[in-house]
C-alpha cells in the first residue's frame, strides 16, 4: 500500500542548499554584509590611530632626549670649541670629518681630504673612506651645503638634530615590529613605554652622539621590522617584492653606518640558519635573506674601496657555504626523526667546512689579516690563550667590551621589563621546541600533532624568528656590555609582544587548565594595560624631574688647551 509521508528536510539538493545560503546573506537585512564592512572599517580606524601614536611616541622620543642632551650640556649657550670638546673619544673624530667637510673649498676638495688625509695619523696618508664608516658624516655635509638652511641652523645642530631625528625612526621601528608580531598597537605603545623608561639601558644618545651605533641601530630595526613582516604568510608577490627591497635597502644602511656591521649579521645569519634547519622558516626567504646580506655587504665594500676586511669576512663565507650545501642536499627536510637529524648534522658540519675553506681561500689569495685581532680578542677573551696583540689586549682593557655587569637586570626588573622578558621567552622557547621536535618527525606523525594542538600552539615563522634573534644577542650582550643596547631594545619588543599575544596566554592559560576564548582576550588586554599604568605611575614624576634638572658644561682645562691649539700651531701639523 502507497502512502504519502513528510519530505526531509536534511537531503536537500545542491540548489536547495546556495538558495538557503543566499537567503543568510541577504534575508537579514544585510547584516553578514554590514559586520564585514564593520570590521573592515574598525581595521581602517585601528590602524589609523596606531600610526598616529606611532609616529607621536617617535618625535616625543626624539624631543625627549635631545631635551636631555641641552640640558645636560645647555649646548646652546657654551662656545664652538666647547660643543666640540663635549664630543669625546671617537665622537669627535668623525664629528671633525663633518666639519672637514663643510669648511671645505667644494665638495671635490672635502672629497680629496678624506681620501688622502694625512692628519689622522702621523707621518701617514690614509684613506678615511675606506679605514672608517663615515660615508653619513660625507651625505650630511652635502646636505647641509645644498639645502638653504646655513642662515637659520648651524652645521652642529644640523648634525645632532638628524641624529636624534632617527631616534624617532628607531622607536617607530620597534613600535612597527611589535605591532607586526602582536597584531595590536598596543604592544608597540608598551614598547615604546619601556624603550624610554629602561632609556639608561637602551641608548646612550643624548651623551655619545656621534658615536656610530647611534647611526646604524634605527637601520638595524627598520631591517628587523621588515623582516618581521616579510616573514608573514600569505603575502602578495608585490608585497614581498618591495618588502625584500627595504630589507635590502635597511640592511646596506646598516652595514655602512658601523663597523662592526658583519659581526652582527653572522649572528642574524646564524638565527635564519638554525631555524631553517628545523624547518620553521620558508627556504626561499631565507636564500633570498642571505644573498640580501651578501649583496648590501659588497656594496659597502665597493662605496670603502674594497675594504679588506669586509672581503674576508665569515659573513660573505658564511652566506655562500649555506648557500652552496642547500645546492647539493636537495633532500634535507625529507624523511623520519632519525634520517632528518643524520642529514642535519651533514648539513651543519658541511656549512662549517666550506665556510673555514672559503674564508682561508679568500684571506690567502689577498692576503688578509685585517681582523685577526678580533679573533686573538676573542680567544683571550673566553679563556682559550692569552695574546700579546695589542689590539685586541686594548679591547680586553676596556670596560665596555667587559661582561654585562649585574646591576643591569635589577634596573631592568624596576620597570618590570625583565620579568616579563623571561616570562614571554620560556613560554615561547618550550613551543619552539615542541614544534621543532614535531618538524624533524616528519609530517606523518598525526597523532603527535593532535596531541600537541591540545596542550601548545603553534609557532608562527616571524615569531620564531624574532625569538632566535633575541636568544642569540642576548647571549651577545651577556658576554660584550657594548653590545647590550641591541638586545635591550629588542627586548622591549619581545617582552611587549608577548604581554598582548593570544598564542603566549593561550599556552599559558591551558598549561594550567583555565584556557577560554574570552579569558584569553581579557588577559590580553587587561595586563598590558595594567602595565602601561604602573610604568606611568612610577616612572612619571622621575621624568619630569630629570628635565628639569639643568646642568651645563664645564671644562676649562680643555678648552684653554683647545685655543691654546688653535693659536699656536700650525695648519698643516697633524696633531692640530
Amino acid at each position: 500500500m502507497t502512502t504519502i509521508r513528510q519530505r526531509r528536510v536534511g537531503k536537500g539538493t545542491e540548489a536547495d542548499d546556495d538558495q538557503l545560503s543566499e537567503e543568510k546573506n541577504v534575508k537579514p537585512d544585510g547584516k553578514i554584509l554590514s559586520g564585514h564592512t564593520g570590521r573592515r572599517l574598525w581595521n581602517i580606524l585601528s590602524i589609523t590611530v596606531g600610526g598616529i601614536v606611532a609616529i607621536s611616541l617617535g618625535l616625543l622620543t626624539s624631543v625627549y632626549v635631545a631635551t636631555l642632551h641641552e640640558n645636560d650640556l645647555w649646548f646652546s649657550n657654551i662656545k664652538e670649541v666647547e660643543r666640540e670638546i663635549s664630543f669625546r673619544t671617537e665622537c669627535g673624530l668623525y664629528y671633525s670629518y663633518y666639519k672637514q667637510m663643510i669648511q671645505a673649498a667644494s665638495i671635490q676638495q672635502g672629497l680629496h681630504g678624506l681620501v688622502y688625509d694625512n692628519k689622522t695619523e702621523s707621518v701617514r696618508t690614509i684613506n678615511i673612506l675606506e679605514r672608517m664608516n663615515v660615508y653619513q658624516e660625507v651625505f650630511l655635509s652635502i646636505l647641509y651645503r645644498i639645502l638653504p638652511i646655513q642662515q637659520y641652523l648651524e652645521p652642529v645642530y644640523f648634525y645632532i638634530y638628524t641624529l636624534f631625528g632617527l631616534q624617532a625612526v628607531y622607536v617607530i621601528a620597534l613600535y612597527v615590529t611589535s605591532w607586526l608580531l602582536s597584531g595590536t598597537w598596543l604592544s608597540g605603545l608598551l614598547t615604546a613605554c619601556w624603550y624610554i623608561t629602561n632609556r639608561i639601558d637602551t641608548t646612550r644618545v643624548e651623551f655619545t652622539i656621534p658615536l656610530r651605533e647611534n647611526w646604524a641601530l634605527p637601520f638595524f630595526a627598520v631591517q628587523i621590522a621588515a623582516i618581521t613582516y616579510l616573514l608573514r604568510t600569505h603575502l602578495q608577490p608585490v608585497q614581498e617584492r618591495l618588502t625584500f627591497l627595504a630589507v635590502f635597502i635597511a640592511t646596506f644602511l646598516f652595514s655602512l653606518t658601523w663597523q662592526f656591521n658583519q659581526f652582527m649579521m653572522l649572528i642574524q645569519a646564524l638565527a635564519l640558519f638554525i631555524l631553517d634547519c628545523f624547518d620553521m622558516l620558508p627556504t626561499a626567504k631565507v636564500m633570498w635573506l642571505y644573498i640580501i646580506q651578501i649583496c648590501g655587504l659588497l656594496l659597502v665594500c665597493v662605496l670603502q674601496f674594497f675594504n679588506s676586511m669586509i672581503l674576508g669576512s665569515l659573513l660573505i663565507s658564511f652566506n655562500a657555504s649555506v648557500l652552496i650545501a642547500r645546492t647539493i642536499q636537495k633532500n634535507l627536510k625529507k624523511g623520519g626523526l632519525l634520517s632528518r637529524l643524520g642529514k642535519l648534522i651533514l648539513h651543519v658540519l658541511l656549512v662549517l667546512c666550506l665556510t673555514l675553506l672559503i674564508n682561508k681561500f679568500i684571506k690567502k689569495i689577498l692576503n688578509l689579516e685585517s681582523d685577526e685581532h678580533i679573533f686573538k680578542f676573542l680567544k683571550a677573551k673566553f679563556g682559550f690563550g692569552a695574546t700579546r696583540d695589542f689590539d685586541a689586549n686594548l679591547y680586553l682593557c676596556e670596560e665596555a667590551f667587559g661582561l654585562l655587569p649585574l646591576n643591569t637586570f635589577s634596573r631592568l626588573s624596576d620597570t618590570l621589563l625583565f620579568y616579563v622578558y623571561i616570562f614571554v621567552l620560556f613560554s615561547m622557547t618550550v613551543a619552539a621546541v615542541i614544534v621543532a621536535f614535531w618538524n624533524l618527525s616528519g609530517s606523518n606523525q598525526v597523532q603527535f600533532m593532535e596531541k600537541m594542538e591540545e596542550c601548545t600552539v603553534t609557532l608562527k615563522p616571524d615569531a620564531a624568528y624574532n625569538l632566535i634573534h633575541t636568544i642569540l644577542f642576548g647571549c651577545l650582550a651577556l658576554s660584550t656590555m657594548r653590545m647590550k643596547y641591541l638586545w635591550t631594545s629588542h627586548m622591549c619588543v619581545f617582552a611587549s609582544f608577548g604581554l598582548c599575544s593570544t598564542e603566549v596566554w593561550k599556552l599559558t592559560l591551558k598549561c594550567i587548565h583555565l584556557y577560554t576564548s574570552q579569558r584569553t582576550r581579557v588577559i590580553k588586554y587587561s595586563v598590558p594595560i595594567m602595565t602601561l599604568l604602573y610604568i606611568s605611575y612610577k616612572f612619571w614624576p622621575g621624568i619630569m624631574d630629570e628635565l628639569s634638572e639643568l646642568r651645563e658644561f664645564y671644562d676649562p682645562d680643555t678648552v684653554e688647551l683647545m685655543n691654546w691649539i688653535n693659536s699656536s700651531a700650525n695648519s698643516g701639523d697633524p696633531w692640530r
